[in-house]
């Protein structure tokens, strides 16, 4: 059903497959629209429980090379308000793959650039091969990561923002590693493996716990402990007499896996 996408589900797992290798899985209109359109549709089956878990891939030799030259060429043509309404729709589509109910893994190899490294930001567990180039790049164009910039800060933070934001410098898996934008770097032989085991310990956890726990993230962080302190209580409290929660506490004080863990 998409021309740039290809989507494939294997029980409660989605695999998606971004699909345009022959601009090196580059973003245009078309992408942007099809990743979000393919999010609305994946928060529907994920409200029903009939999908757990997404793992995010490039086709070909990389992840994603950031922005298509061709939709930057017909760019320079654009007023300011045409520019405004493509970087509004990007900044949507990264949001709503952001707040999926579902936990989504990130399979990255060969590089991520621009607005492939947004992609590996959103993920909630990133893995990359150990050879994956990395790059915020756009300031070498005179332009900036600006809609992927809530993203990646929440996950390298403001110093390492700063050093690769400003220098535009590619940089290593090994670095992504070190800042937090990736948490596991492995070699290329053993990448689906580290995926497959990320999933496996995925679908091992409450599918509504999980979609609590990310919604969690997004509304404590930031905030001071006095804060925060009626959210957290609150979360568990629902948590554990909802009844995921007792199907979970009892499954583990009798010593047997929890219904949702096939």
């Amino acid at each position: 059903m998409y021309q740039f996408l290809i989507a494939k589900r294997d029980g409660p797992v989605e695999y998606l497959t971004l699909n345009r290798r022959e601009v090196r899985n580059a973003f245009n209109e078309g992408l942007i629209a099809e990743l979000t359109d393919w999010a609305a549709r994946t928060g529907e089956a994920a409200a029903r429980y009939e999908l757990r878990v997404v793992v995010l891939a490039g086709a070909g030799t990389v992840f994603s090379a950031g922005a298509d030259v061709a939709w930057m060429a017909r760019a320079l043509h654009y007023s300011e308000a045409d520019n405004l309404r493509d970087a509004t729709a990007a900044a949507r589509m990264f949001a709503a793959l952001d707040t999926l109910p579902v936990a989504l893994v990130g399979r990255i190899h060969g590089a991520a650039l621009g607005g492939g490294c947004g992609l590996a930001a959103v993920c909630d567990v990133a893995i990359a091969e150990d050879q994956t180039q990395f790059g915020f790049t756009e300031v070498k164009l005179g332009i900036v990561p600006g809609v992927i910039s809530p993203f990646v800060l929440a996950k390298i933070g403001h110093s390492a923002a700063r050093d690769l934001f400003v220098t535009g410098a590619r940089f290593s898996a090994a670095r992504a590693r070190e800042i937090g934008l990736v948490h596991s770097v492995v070699p290329a032989s053993e990448l689906d493996a580290r995926v497959a085991r990320s999933v496996g310990e995925i679908l091992a956890a409450g599918p509504e716990a999980i979609a609590t726990v990310k919604a969690l993230i997004r509304e404590v962080c930031g905030r001071s402990v006095e804060d925060a302190m009626g959210i957290t209580a609150r979360a568990i409290a629902a948590r554990r007499v909802s009844p995921e929660g007792q199907e979970g506490l009892k499954a583990f004080l009798e010593k047997r896996k929890p219904s949702w863990d096939k």
